[in-house]
């Protein structure tokens, strides 16, 4: 049994030392309460608040009726902190939610080259049903997260590196939940982005990086035209 030393460091930082030596990974049971007050000598209060930390950031997860479990590390602490600041950024040019589409943007570009030598030479129907269906439900007025969440998460899912597809998934999901939660209206030539979307797939199945580059700066141009709106909507009330 690893025994960690209750001299140095905060409760948080003693639990997270104990998950390493021990070796345990995400879904592994943690120690119970009384065994980690003993094995790191704290106090019960201090691993109760630790544990409501860690909690928080998902290094641990609480299943109640079931005890503690190691966390899935996933990036929603992220996710919920960015959302925050859009909302109090909404009256400063929307600023947050537009630092989060630039990040998107380099990610798309970041990964050009990877994205060509998986998808040269491919045929993929799955993508192209998805831009099917953006397609149709654009073209009804309706919005479509869930194809587009489908399409991107999709289109990245042989990508070596995890942590770029977990932070693309990431910077998806705060993009699409702030537009609706800042009351930006959807962008009027919303098509534009479904074709880019198609274009992007065309490029990558042709082995040309350059034209995907050039497609994902056509996906995201509606937006960065309702953002530009917005703001200066923004402007012209605060001079009234």
């Amino acid at each position: 049994m690893v025994r960690t030393k209750g001299a140095g460091g905060s409760a948080v930082e003693r639990i997270q030392e104990l998950i390493l030596a021990e070796g345990l990974v995400p879904g592994d049971p943690m120690p119970t309460e009384t065994a980690l007050c003993e094995r790191l000598e704290i106090s019960r209060s201090s691993v109760r608040e630790a544990m409501r930390t860690l909690a928080s950031l998902d290094i641990v997860e609480v299943r109640h009726g079931h005890g503690t479990f190691v966390g899935q590390l996933s990036l929603a602490p992220l996710v919920n902190g960015l959302l925050f600041r859009a909302r109090l950024d909404d009256g400063n040019d929307l600023r947050a939610l537009r630092e989060v589409v630039e990040l998107r943007i380099a990610i798309d570009l970041s990964v050009a080259d990877q994205l060509v030598d998986i998808y040269r030479g491919t045929v993929n129907p799955e993508l192209e049903s998805l831009v099917e269906e953006m397609r149709t439900l654009a073209g009804r007025g309706e919005p479509f997260p869930q194809a587009d969440a489908a399409f991107h998460s999709t289109l990245f899912a042989d990508l070596a590196n995890g942590l770029m597809r977990q932070l693309a998934q990431a910077f998806w999901e705060i993009h699409t939940t702030a537009v609706p939660m800042l009351g930006l209206a959807p962008a009027e030539d919303i098509l534009d982005t479904v074709e880019a979307h198609r274009a992007m797939l065309v490029a990558l199945e042709a082995g040309d990086a350059d034209a995907y580059r050039a497609a994902v700066h056509e996906h995201y141009r509606p937006l960065g035209r309702t953002l530009d709106a917005a703001a200066e909507t923004g402007r012209t009330a605060a001079l009234r």
